[in-house]
């Protein structure tokens, strides 16, 4: 598979606005989606953020397998970085953010307080890539529909500040995806969760791709949600005896389309695409 390009116009000037907006903010909340704790995260933007107190929040958390969420959440406390695991969509998200943004920046608080400066309200920036959930995080924080919210990736264009509350004060940003995808596997498993555009991948790969990792780490699934499927078969092998089974005649789009839609939508129950052993490659 060739290297995936993908770099709009938009995402460029927003790179630089989250590089010229740095000193505006106290510290950065960085979301990424549960189900790819790792491979959702943006080098491009880690590198940019530096030294910046950080937040690191798993969204979706509801979707993704809560062994792998543990692990990833004690990983990334290891490496010092305050960590969350939330759905967004729980009324308690306001306050399970605004404590963690408090507690990161107790230092602060208390070095300003010794110097007779209070600080009233916490400002921060959220950043991502694209349908990680930053639009519906936006609105529960906010307590009203601010934010654009949509289930493709790239709704988010602007820049806007958002008060949530006395507490804390957010700077949006758009999803910002970096400009290639060197790693393969990466590349899919966004695909595979809709980070990206369908457009950019074909749909027989994203399949095979999910449906080996789902036979590997979650055979049992797989059996569960499509009972005539047989496992110890090849993928491209399953791909033509489930079209053929789901009457779908040779139409071998039909299949990939639902197959992707059940595993995006959790049909297939909670699962995480990124495991500990994955930071090997990563070092």
């Amino acid at each position: 598979m060739a290297t995936i390009q993908w770099f709009p116009g938009h995402m460029s000037k927003a790179r630089r606005q989250v590089q010229e907006n740095l000193k505006f903010v106290d510290f950065v909340t960085v979301l990424v989606d549960a189900r790819l704790p790792l491979s959702s995260q943006n080098p491009m933007l880690t590198k940019i953020i530096g030294d910046k107190p950080r937040l690191l929040i798993l969204n979706k958390a509801d979707l993704a397998d809560p062994a792998l969420t543990k692990e990833w959440r004690q990983h990334f406390e290891s490496q010092g970085i305050q960590t969350l695991a939330i759905n967004s969509k729980e009324q308690i998200t306001v306050k399970v953010v605004t404590d963690a943004a408090k507690k990161l920046m107790a230092d602060k608080i208390a070095r300003q307080k010794e110097r007779g400066i209070q600080i009233e309200t916490l400002r921060t920036m959220i950043i991502g890539i694209p349908n990680a959930g930053k639009s519906t995080l936006m609105n529960r924080l906010a307590g009203k529909k601010i934010a654009v919210v949509g289930n493709k990736p790239g709704v988010t264009k602007g820049q806007q500040w958002l008060k949530t509350n006395k507490d804390l004060e957010i700077l949006d940003t758009p999803g910002i995806l970096w400009p290639k995808f060197e790693d393969e596997t990466v590349a899919l498993k966004l695909a595979l969760t809709g980070a990206i555009k369908d457009q950019l991948l074909p749909m027989d790969e994203v399949t095979i791709f999910g449906l080996n990792y789902f036979k590997t780490h979650y055979p049992e699934k797989l059996q569960e949600r499509f009972k005539q499927m047989n496992l110890d078969d090849e993928a491209p092998e399953i791909i033509m005896d489930m079209t053929r089974i789901l009457g779908f005649r040779d139409d071998y789009d039909r299949f990939y389309n639902l197959f992707v839609k059940e595993v995006r939508d959790g049909k297939l129950g909670n699962y995480t695409l990124d495991t500990l052993e994955d930071l090997n490659g990563n070092d």
